[in-house]
Parts: structure tokens; C-alpha cells; sequence
């Protein structure tokens, strides 16, 4: 019987719409290699949503290409669709990456800066390489993105690089399929590309020169990524104390670059969390506890319970360690409290009484971003490494808006749909240049994802620079947000829920409805709205802000809410008897209603009641910035004392009241029988974590909810958060905190915008 071979596998034709981070990222070589490999046709191109491809073959191949596209995807690539649709085969013959479409609203992300990688790193250290020692090597693996990036689609035309026209090498390898930078955008080597050089010094290599300098204790501004940094010793303590002084920066910890993670941990404790963010391609600054003896200046971190330390993230950070051998300070190119330099003028002229050495490049920063800031699994600071990337809303935002954020650590967020864009981190907007870095960064972002705000969400706080920023925009409908609910909303947002729940909302400062500070907050609420069901006792914060600046301040407050007057031994010595008479004067006086009232508004804020325990025990009557007080109180504190301060929560009045009052006779009562601060410092942290526990279960069983958003800038304070966690989970209660986003009011911005997605939807 004759036997026939079977018809061959008719072709067939799919398009394939990839959504993500898949813009600068080598995605569209690796799909034009993966369509090589198994014998398709057709193309791929990038347009203003992402990645457009069609393959055509044999339909076996077309499966293995389709499964492999997400599961090989490069390092870089976050693949949030894949969209496939059938269409008629076509007939064509080859696969083709066609020019870059811009046709409707840009939706693509554009891709954070990345650090470099292995094989970037491994040419950029051989001698036999072409781009041996070339500051600006990168690939489509890593490299700057965000910074660089003007517009999108994500084409050189729209970066800083486009001044530099590729050589004849570089244009090989650009457009050549089978190689690392076949569409790596910022391709460039020393023939083409950007340069280095030292401002003002002739030298054959300004590198190698700086690290020189720096090793007979210069201090040196350096152009990087996303903005200038100041670098010296961090062994010398002369350059490390001159850098403060010229800084203006009195305790507040530096900052260290390390060559890498061995001598990272020669340095910090490092976990396997702390280690993975270290290594990650963000290179995060990562904050750990500091090893016994570290051969580093004491001025580097003075007082600080922690250190914190990055790799390199750019070739020029490599050849810097690499030539001088050990760990460096490399902390943000300002002064202190204004935003990073990143412009060479700018650079030049405000750096200058600080930096004996400036170390340039001509490759433009578009975009300033400060270096990240994380601990152990928990983001403290959300800029370079990490930012453009979307974060999705759990409530679309059905009008395009913007969220202007908090005063300080100020963030912005523009959202549409479901993806919302949270700024790198902006400042205190109390200080002009922030404000105009604030001003200047919305116009970029609206720019780069074509969003033109209708809602615009602010602050109720009627004097922070952004929410003046949102009254004075025209054409927009305006949406107040209560400071603590942003808080809660973030988080609950970020973890994808609407609610209701929970939040125990501790921080230093927020306007609270009824005029007076907020700050030990516990609501019931969810994305729309919320109720406030418990609080801190109320105290007076004599003197406004400067009891932020001057704890002793609320210690008096609180003495007096207790009704005592005079301070216990630590503190007695260190404040003036006049000036502790007059600020009692005050208070007291606002307390009956007397004309001090308004220089002593009401405070229910936790940050103000770590403040005051601090001052009491004599750990910082004054601080030099901010949550100082209550970052040295939580050092102080032995981990391994379980006793605790009584706090009472007061069920029967509405809002429920957690009474710090017993808590403070507590402190004062064992500072006079001479009882050791770590011990006092525990049980306060102990007992105000109690009281939390119980107060959260008692309005659990009250409003029938079994979730608890634990939010706000104490929670940073792990001592504080790790306990409260631990007891409401033994309670039977689910913890939620933030994960993507910062706990503190750089996460307000996105919390704004959930709310206003929430409420318009």
C-alpha cells in the first residue's frame, strides 16, 4: 500500500502587544534573535505602549517563541502583558526591527537607571579591550535610562546621547543582532562618545589624578548618573570633619561608597535581604548596624545606630574604587536641605566652598535623581535605581490627575488609568529650590507620559508649598487630602486593596481636620474616605516648629500634661532654668486659653512623644535634623529588656485616647531611681507598642475588620513596627506595610492619588 508524507504545517501569523518595562531594555534584539532561532518571520518595533511584534511560521514554533518571550526575557525587562491576537499570514520572508512608531498616548515606562554589569564590568577592566578604563561603557543590560531620557519613545534622537554621533565601530555593533548592543541606545566608547576630565587641571587621566587627590584628603564634587555627589577619605577624619563643616551638615550620617560587598561587610551587618538590595541593579544606599570596629572616620556616621553603604553603580564609580582602594564618603552634591546639583554651572558656582576638586563629564543629566535609600526589605528613600517604574492602582483614575505630596520629603504622582508614576524623591519644598525642582519635575512627567492632569489631588495643610502649587493651577479640579489617610491609602493602594481597615498612623506632623497636629492617628477607612477612632493624648507643642528642632520643648509639654514642672536629673542639666520657665510659661498659658495658644497649637503626634522621652533621658535635648531624637532613642534601646511603661487606651472615650500621661511619670520615675537608658528606652518603646496592639484589636472586634495598615514615618523606627506587627498578628490580625513605597511622606503622593482615583471613579 503506498504511503504518503504528511502536508506540511500550514504557516501562520500572530501579533503579540507586550506591555511593561520593555523600552531600553534589549528587548526588541531579543526578540528579533528568539524569532532567528526558531525560524520566524516578520518584525517587532517599539510605539508609545510598549513593544508591537508579529512572528509568522510554523504554529509549533510560534507556541515555543510565545512561551520563551516571557520566560527569557532580558534581566532588565518586567513584561506586565502579553496581548495575542491571530491575523492572516502575510508571506514574508524575514524578521525586520522596524523604526520606533509615535501615534497616540505614551503608556510605555521608561526603564530606571540600571548599574553596570558583569560583561560591561569585565571589558571595562581589560587592558585588551577597546573601551579599557572608558567611564561611560553600558549596554542594553545596564546603564542610565531615566536620566537621560527626554521624551519617549526610548530612542537615542530623545536622550542626552544624541550630540554624539556613533563611530563606525559602535555603529556595528548597534546594528548588529547577535551583539550585547544591538539597540542599546547609549552606545558609545572613546572615540565617540562622552568625556571626563578634572575642572580647570591638565592631567592624562582625570580619574586616576582624583583618586590622588582624594587619598591626600581633598574633597571632590563628582558628576554621576543622576546629579553630583561630594566624596572624600572616609578614613580621614580631617577631610570627612571638613566636609561637614562645609556641608553644613552636623550629625546627620554620610553616606559610603565601598568597591564591593566583601568590603561592604567588613563595614555593616549584612543579612541576605540587606545583601540582595545591595547587589541589586538599583544600588540602593542600604542602611545595616555598624560592625564593632570599622576602619572608618568617627565622623562618617556619629551617634547613628546604622550605616549606610552602596557599590558602584557606573563605570566612572568603578575606576574611582578601583584606583583608590577603600571606602569613600559620597553623599549628596548640596548643601544641606537643597536638592542635588546636576547641572555643571549650577555644580560649579554652588559647590564650590565646599569641593577642592570637581570631576566633569559632557554627557547632559536630564532628569536629577538622589541615590536610594532602603533597610532591610523596607524602602526608606524612592529615587535613583527604582523611579520611573509604574505602581498600579487598585481604582483606575478614570481623569488624568497629579498629587502634589507632603512639604517635606516630597514626592509627586501623576496617574491615569491604572498606572500611576511616583517622582523621585524632591525635598522639603520650605526651601525655594526644591520648589522649583518640584515645579520643573511635574512638566517632565507630564510630559514623558503624556498626562494632562483634570484632578489635581493636595495636602490640607493651606501653607505647604504644594498645595499652594495645586490652588494656584488653572482648569483643575482640586481634591484635599488628609495627610493620615494618604498615609493609609498608600499603603493599602500599594498592596492592591480598597478596604475598609485599620491604620495606625504614627508620624511627626499632619493637619488634621480639626485644625490642630495630627501624628499618633488611629482610623477606620478606606481608599474614599475614613473616620478618626483613636489618638495619641493631646499636648501642647510650645513654640511650633522650633519644638520640632528643640525636643526639651515637648518634654516640658508633656511634664505638664502630667502635672509636674520640673525636668529629672539628665535633662535639668542641660537646659537653662530661664529658658525651661519660659517655655513652661507658655504652654501652660496656652493650655488655659491664654494668648500663648497660638504659639503653642495642639499636638497629638507620636514623633513629638519619642521626642520628648529622648530629651528626658538626656539622649538629644536639640537635634541637628530630622527624627534625630527618636533615631538615637530607638539605638539606645536594650532589644533584649520585655518590660514595658504603662499606656492606657481609654475605650470609653470616642475617639478612643492612648494616655501617654502614665507613661512619661514612668520614664521620670525611673530616670530619679537612676534605672540605665536602654532599659527605660525599651519600655517605652515596649509599652507605646502594647498599647497599639490593643487599641487596633479593640477596634477590630468594635468595627468587625481583621486588617491593619501600620503607616507613617515612625514606622521606620523598627523596634516599634517589628512589635506591633508581632502582636497584632498574635491577636489574629493581618499586618500590611509598605513594601514599594517609602512608610514615610514619600509615599503621600501616591496615597493623594488613590484617594482622588477613588473618589472620582
Amino acid at each position: 500500500m503506498a504511503t504518503h508524507a504528511p502536508p506540511p504545517n500550514p504557516r501562520v501569523r500572530t501579533r503579540a502587544r507586550v506591555e511593561g518595562t520593555v523600552q531600553g531594555v534589549g528587548f526588541r534584539p531579543f526578540v528579533y534573535r528568539l524569532a532567528h532561532e526558531l525560524g520566524l518571520t516578520g518584525h517587532v518595533l517599539n510605539d508609545e505602549r510598549g513593544v508591537l511584534l508579529e512572528v509568522e511560521g510554523e504554529p509549533s514554533a510560534i507556541e515555543r517563541f510565545m512561551v520563551r518571550l516571557s520566560g527569557d526575557a532580558p534581566p532588565l525587562a518586567v513584561i506586565e502583558s502579553v496581548r495575542a491576537q491571530a491575523v492572516a499570514p502575510t508571506g514574508e520572508a524575514a524578521f525586520r526591527i522596524l523604526e520606533s512608531t509615535r501615534a497616540g498616548t505614551p503608556d510605555a515606562p521608561v526603564t530606571p537607571d540600571s548599574a553596570t554589569c558583569d560583561d560591561c564590568l569585565a571589558e571595562l577592566l581589560d587592558p585588551a579591550d577597546r573601551r579599557h578604563r572608558y567611564p561611560f561603557i553600558n549596554c542594553t543590560n545596564c546603564g542610565p535610562r531615566f536620566t537621560i531620557v527626554r521624551d519617549v519613545p526610548y530612542d537615542r534622537a530623545q536622550t542626552t546621547m544624541a550630540p554624539f554621533a556613533m563611530c563606525e565601530a559602535c555603529a556595528r555593533e548597534y546594528h548588529d543582532p547577535a551583539d550585547r548592543r544591538f539597540h542599546a541606545q547609549p552606545n558609545a566608547c572613546p572615540r565617540c562618545g562622552p568625556r571626563v576630565w578634572l575642572h580647570g587641571i591638565e592631567c592624562a587621566e582625570a580619574i586616576g589624578e582624583l583618586a590622588d587627590r582624594l587619598r591626600a584628603g581633598a574633597i571632590a564634587a563628582i558628576k554621576g548618573i543622576g546629579g553630583f555627589h561630594l566624596a572624600c577619605d572616609a578614613a580621614n577624619e580631617r577631610a570627612v570633619a571638613a566636609l561637614r563643616a562645609r556641608k553644613h551638615r552636623e550629625d546627620k550620617p554620610f553616606a559610603l561608597m565601598v568597591p564591593c560587598v566583601a568590603a561592604a561587610r567588613r563595614l555593616v551587618e549584612l543579612d541576605a535581604v540587606s545583601e540582595r538590595q545591595l547587589r541589586s541593579p538599583a544600588r540602593p544606599i542600604v542602611l545595616a548596624a555598624p560592625m564593632p570596629v570599622m576602619a572608618v572616620a568617627p565622623s562618617v556616621a556619629p551617634r547613628s545606630p546604622e550605616l549606610g553603604v552602596m557599590l558602584p553603580y557606573s563605570p566612572l564609580h568603578h575606576l574611582l574604587l578601583s584606583d583608590f582602594g577603600g571606602p569613600l564618603v559620597m553623599t549628596s552634591g548640596n548643601l544641606s536641605d537643597e536638592p542635588i546639583a546636576f547641572k555643571d554651572e549650577d555644580a560649579l558656582r554652588r559647590l564650590a566652598p565646599i569641593a577642592d576638586a570637581f570631576l566633569l563629564h559632557d554627557r547632559e543629566i536630564h532628569a536629577r535623581t538622589d541615590d536610594s535609600v532602603v533597610r532591610a526589605g523596607a524602602i526608606v528613600r524612592r529615587s535613583r535605581g527604582y523611579v520611573p517604574a509604574r505602581i498600579g492602582l487598585p481604582v483606575p483614575a478614570r481623569r488624568p490627575l497629579l498629587a502634589c505630596g507632603a512639604e517635606q520629603k516630597n514626592t509627586f504622582c501623576l496617574a491615569r488609568e491604572r498606572h500611576a508614576w511616583v517622582s523621585h524623591h524632591i525635598g522639603d519644598l520650605g526651601y525655594y529650590p526644591a520648589l522649583t525642582a518640584f515645579r520643573d519635575g511635574i512638566k517632565h512627567f507630564e510630559r514623558l507620559f503624556a498626562v494632562e492632569p483634570e484632578l489635581v489631588a493636595h495636602d490640607l495643610h493651606p501653607d505647604y508649598g504644594a498645595t499652594r502649587y495645586a490652588v494656584e493651577r488653572a482648569g483643575v479640579e482640586l481634591i484635599g487630602v488628609q495627610h493620615h489617610h494618604a498615609h493609609l491609602a498608600a499603603c493599602l493602594a500599594e498592596h492592591g486593596l480598597t478596604g475598609p481597615v485599620i491604620g495606625a498612623i504614627f508620624d511627626g506632623t499632619g493637619y488634621g481636620l480639626d485644625g490642630t497636629i495630627w501624628g499618633g492617628e488611629l482610623l477606620v477607612g478606606d481608599l474614599e474616605g475614613f473616620s478618626r477612632e483613636g489618638h495619641l493624648w493631646p499636648v501642647r507643642l510650645p513654640g511650633g516648629e522650633r519644638a520640632v528642632r528643640e525636643p526639651w520643648r515637648m518634654a516640658c509639654a508633656w511634664l505638664l500634661a502630667t502635672g509636674m514642672r520640673e525636668p529629672p536629673p539628665p535633662l535639668a542639666r542641660l537646659v537653662e532654668e530661664s529658658a525651661w520657665t519660659a517655655v513652661a510659661r507658655l504652654a501652660a498659658g496656652a493650655a488655659s486659653g491664654g494668648s500663648g495658644s497660638g504659639a503653642a497649637p495642639i499636638t497629638s503626634s507620636a514623633g513629638r512623644l519619642f521626642d520628648a522621652v529622648a530629651a528626658l533621658c538626656g539622649i538629644r535635648p536639640t537635634v541637628n535634623y530630622e527624627g534625630q531624637a527618636a533615631v538615637e532613642l530607638e539605638a539606645s534601646a536594650d532589644v533584649h529588656e520585655h518590660g514595658s511603661y504603662p499606656l492606657p487606651v481609654v475605650t470609653s472615650a470616642r475617639p478612643l485616647l492612648l494616655d501617654a500621661r502614665e507613661t512619661i511619670r514612668a520614664v521620670v520615675g525611673d530616670l530619679e531611681r537612676a534605672v540605665p537608658v536602654p532599659l527605660i528606652a525599651a519600655r517605652f518603646h515596649n509599652g507605646l507598642a502594647a498599647a497599639t496592639v490593643a487599641a487596633c484589636v479593640e477596634l477590630a472586634g468594635g468595627h468587625r475588620l481583621s486588617t491593619v495598615v501600620l503607616s507613617g514615618g515612625s514606622f521606620q523606627n523598627r523596634l516599634l513596627s517589628e512589635r506591633i506587627s508581632a502582636g497584632l498578628r498574635g491577636a489574629g490580625l493581618r499586618v500590611l506595610t509598605a513594601e514599594r513605597l517609602p512608610s514615610n511622606d514619600g509615599g503621600i503622593s501616591y496615597g493623594q492619588a488613590a484617594v482622588a482615583a477613588a473618589r472620582t471613579a
